[in-house]
């Protein structure tokens, strides 16, 4: 059952997800080569707390750090540690915050420095495939139908979709339904499943790898690779469905 938030619910859910995005911004104006990544958590968490928040994944699940730091082939669930960036790497920022019973996610896959031109497309593939996700969304869309339009998309830029994760609805649980995978499980009908409805609140996330996209797990079962080893790269928006479409609630501009 997807829960049907109310307009305070979401004004809520709005107020946690700008935090979310002013740590962001926060992070990629002030990251550099040669900091380390626990370095760069401990910098997110300062600055949520300042805002008046808490920092959610710290401790969730048993996760160590304010936030996740995914390098380069590391796509999702980076543990912060003593690894120092360097120019020429790839970041990805996951941020979470929870305020007043509420919570906040949305993450994005930075460069650091110049970047080879297959990250930069790695980047961009993840970053449209978001937004191309956002401007098709409407109410009466089956989420199996959302799902099978991201897969297209990457597929279509070369690349190939995370399996094993997915976005996931958000409110006063940092994580419940909807599941949102970036592609269609074969012999999937794609007209079952929950239609999208004015009221649903759920982060959208693709997670892009190069050529394969069976994960594997690193660093005590954290940090989430692909098996081809190569680099990866992550986006993420919560998303509100207002007036019959998706609004961004992960955004810094005013409220």
């Amino acid at each position: 059952m997807i829960e049907i938030k109310s307009a305070f619910d979401i004004e809520k859910l709005r107020e946690a997800n700008k935090i979310v995005s002013l740590t962001l911004d926060f992070l990629e104006d002030n990251i550099i080569a040669g900091m380390s990544l626990k370095q760069i958590s401990d910098m997110a968490e300062d600055f949520i707390l300042k805002q008046g928040a808490k920092p959610s994944f710290k401790g969730l699940y048993g996760f160590n750090g304010a936030i996740c730091t995914s390098l380069n082939s590391v796509c999702i669930h980076g543990t912060p540690d003593d690894t120092k960036i360097k120019e020429g790497d790839i970041l990805g920022l996951d941020v979470g915050t929870f305020k007043d019973g509420f919570y906040g996610d949305a993450a994005r896959t930075i460069a650091i420095g110049k970047i080879s031109n297959t990250d930069e497309a790695l980047i961009s593939c993840a970053k449209d495939a978001l937004y191309y996700a956002i401007d098709i969304i409407k109410v009466g869309m089956r989420f199996k139908e959302l799902s099978k339009a991201i897969e297209e998309f990457i597929t279509k830029r070369g690349f190939v979709p995370l399996k094993g994760y997915c976005g996931h609805g958000i409110g006063k649980k940092p994580h419940c339904e909807p599941e949102i995978p970036n592609y269609l499980e074969p012999g999937i009908n794609i007209k079952s499943g929950e239609k999208i409805k004015n009221g649903m609140v759920f982060c959208v996330e693709p997670m892009i790898c190069q050529k394969d996209g069976t994960p594997i797990h690193l660093n005590g079962n954290w940090d989430v690779a692909s098996v081809d080893g190569l680099n990866t790269a992550h986006y993420e928006h919560c998303l509100a469905i207002v007036n019959s479409k998706a609004e961004i609630l992960s955004s810094s501009h005013p409220l």
